[in-house]
């Protein structure tokens, strides 16, 4: 992969004036050879495999970092949905696992651990049951395993057996976390059509069609994008497309260089690179001010989810010309607490729960890191959830649903995650019942468009 001086430079000013980084580099690991009979021999091959193949992983990054100048956010891994080792367990209870991911990742020093997953968008096994009903405890006593939920698809259709289910875990969740205002809940995201290699988190897991261990890389760079955009305030949208188009392509190329770097030095295979505008709570790296850049007042304006689309397309463009390897997510993300600009349109009662729904249908993801009362009904939380679902399925996209019902707080009140998680002001939500909606259970079956063979 040849990198030119022009690309050097260009990538020297995008970190030291624009905010690009790499937000993650993510190992994905297999655990599907540490199927053990108990869960004290499972728990002990899965903490061995995992401190074995990342033991590396952090130093590797560092040195990547300096040698290159590119600061690198994040180290993370990603494993196998562990709802997938379970079944043969005759434990109902899953935390134990979970905590040996936590002692796990905390060895091998990462910032996060993803995989504490189950696929049940056509049904739920038992290993699937017990995993789902053990995500509040287990998030409640680990500090950096995070859990994802896939309950729909194009293919199957949406599980709502498995939907209103998750409305209750994840209100169980924010009780068990009561005292740090719900926050497990931001370490849970339930998806439809759930990517296999995707390194963001908390939706992260090593899928099953996977490589034994493979290097994942994350790029952001908000930023970057908005400067480009400030630079042409009078041109058309062709020209803003190609401008957005062409910053993608460099975020990309830059990306790639430092994953596959990467992974020949820890000897393991090169994944993907997921060029994802991932905003931060830092002022000038905010997805919501490239929306504004382009002309919106205020995100969450009429015209926004055209903004957002145009966005969503460029980015993907640019980076598919960049590499013959883009996957995960790529696109741009919108979480609500995570990204200054969105948390200014809330506070202005711009941006509403119900344009973000409508932004998610053009977006990369779904709704995502969402401050609700406390006393919102799990009944709601599910019927957020199907809908999100449904937009997913029949747009045979990715869609994810990451809320937190902040016990204690209500509409008006501001609650405070911390680091990246940022924080955000309490959004308002329908009171109108969906229950008996939800309690019809069953499966919503796929859209005629699952039948393309």
């Amino acid at each position: 992969m040849r990198i030119t001086t022009r690309e050097i430079l260009e990538t020297i000013k995008m970190v030291e004036l624009e905010n690009f980084d790499i937000r993650t580099v993510t190992m994905g690991i297999s655990l599907r050879d540490c199927v053990r009979p108990t869960i004290d021999g499972l728990c002990e091959a899965i903490y061995e495999k995992i401190v074995t193949k990342a033991a590396n992983l952090v130093s590797v990054a560092e040195d990547l970092e300096k040698e290159y100048g590119i600061p690198i956010i994040n180290k993370r891994i990603s494993v196998t949905p562990i709802a997938l080792l379970a079944d043969s367990l005759d434990e109902d209870n899953l935390t134990q696992i979970a905590k040996t991911l936590d002692k796990a990742a905390k060895e091998v020093g990462v910032n996060f651990i993803g995989g504490f997953s189950a696929l049940v968008q056509k049904g739920m096994t038992k290993g699937d049951k017990r995993l789902i009903m053990s995500i509040p405890e287990a998030l409640a006593n680990t500090e950096r395993v995070c859990s994802s939920v896939n309950v729909a698809s194009t293919r199957a259709g949406i599980n709502m057996d498995a939907v209103g289910l998750m409305g209750k875990i994840v209100k169980e969740t924010a009780k068990y976390t009561e005292k740090d205002d719900g926050i497990g809940c931001a370490k849970l995201v339930v998806f439809c059509n759930i990517p296999e290699d995707n390194p963001f988190m908390a939706g992260a897991l090593h899928g099953v069609s996977e490589a034994e261990t493979v290097i994942n890389i994350g790029v952001s760079g908000p930023g970057v994008v908005r400067d480009a955009i400030l630079n042409i305030p009078d041109k058309d949208f062709g020209t803003l497309a190609e401008t957005i188009k062409r910053t993608s392509f460099k975020i990309t190329r830059a990306g790639e260089l430092i994953g596959r770097e990467a992974a020949k030095r820890l000897g393991v295979e090169f994944g993907i690179v997921d060029l994802s505008l991932a905003p931060t709570p830092t002022v000038g790296d905010s997805v919501a001010e490239i929306l504004e850049a382009m002309g919106i007042d205020r995100c969450g304006a009429p015209g926004t989810t055209a903004a957002l689309a145009l966005l969503n397309d460029a980015v993907k463009k640019g980076g598919a010309m960049a590499s013959c390897y883009v996957g995960g997510l790529s696109g741009a993300f919108i979480p609500v607490s995570e990204d200054s600009g969105m948390v200014r349109a809330v506070e202005e009662n711009v941006l509403t729960l119900s344009k973000l729904e409508a932004m998610t249908a053009v977006c990369s993801v779904g709704l995502d890191m969402i401050a609700l009362p406390g006393n919102t009904e799990a009944s709601t939380i599910s019927g957020i959830i199907a809908d999100e679902m449904s937009i997913g399925v029949i747009n045979k996209k990715t869609t994810a649903v990451r809320v937190i019902p902040v016990p204690n707080k209500k509409v008006g009140d501001y609650v405070e995650f911390g680091g990246l998680l940022g924080s955000s002001p309490i959004l308002d939500v329908s009171q109108v019942s969906c229950y008996s909606f939800i309690e019809r259970g069953g499966r919503i079956p796929a859209p005629l468009q699952s039948l393309i063979n």
